[in-house]
């Protein structure tokens, strides 16, 4: 099984990726743990120019190029021979943040960005994606906060962009979940153990 993880800046997707993930290992399954962009070395490669803060800006075309190469090789090379061997695999963003990202947030054609992303997969869809929305000012005070709780740790691209943009990605992602039957709407600003409790829930009741 296929299972996403989605949400703004601050919105709790990495706690709750490794809980799911113990929670699973104790049923006595296999699971892999990986993030967009990165689970490769061309996606840690190409993660460090998307997210390091530089003099060049990079243009929205460029990035959303750079999203899809990464997402190629992840899914060739790591996703389906892992989906292939019955592993659970939990990816911490897929291609509903590209839609939301670079669509919703950068004003990039959608449907552009559909075909893209259906290129690069291959047609592999999340069979679940969990979307934990919290209020965009919220997300970022979290994010914030955790900068200055871990030393030598830089705020990326995406946290230095201003609120509006943070405020269009989050309407996007819940305009995708209107549309997609696979999108569980989680509300992350809630107590962590709650939430993986209403999580641990769902995946219940997929027989896992």
């Amino acid at each position: 099984m296929f299972i996403t993880f989605e949400g703004i800046e601050g919105s709790g997707k990495s706690t709750q990726i490794g809980l799911l993930k113990d929670f699973l290992e104790k049923g006595g399954h296999t699971v892999l743990t990986l993030r967009e962009p990165g689970g490769t070395s061309l996606g840690e490669g190409v993660r460090s120019m998307l997210l390091t803060v530089r003099d060049e800006e990079i243009c929205p075309e460029a990035e959303l190029f750079l999203y899809e190469a990464c997402r190629a090789q992840l899914v060739l090379n790591v996703i389906r021979p892992a989906l292939d061997k019955g592993v659970i695999v939990l990816c911490d963003r897929f291609t509903d943040s590209t839609l939301a990202y670079q669509g919703y947030g950068r004003g990039l054609g959608l449907e552009d960005i559909c075909r893209m992303n259906s290129s690069a997969t291959g047609g592999l869809c999340p069979d679940i994606t969990f979307l934990l929305d919290i209020e965009a000012g919220a997300g970022l005070a979290r994010a914030w906060s955790r900068l200055h709780a871990e030393q030598g740790v830089k705020e990326d691209r995406f946290e230095r962009e201003e609120m509006r943009f943070h405020e269009k990605v989050r309407r996007g992602f819940l305009e995708i979940a209107e549309s997609e039957e696979r999108i569980e709407v989680i509300q992350g600003g809630g107590e962590i153990r709650s939430i993986h409790k209403d999580i641990c829930a769902i995946i219940k009741r997929l027989s896992l």
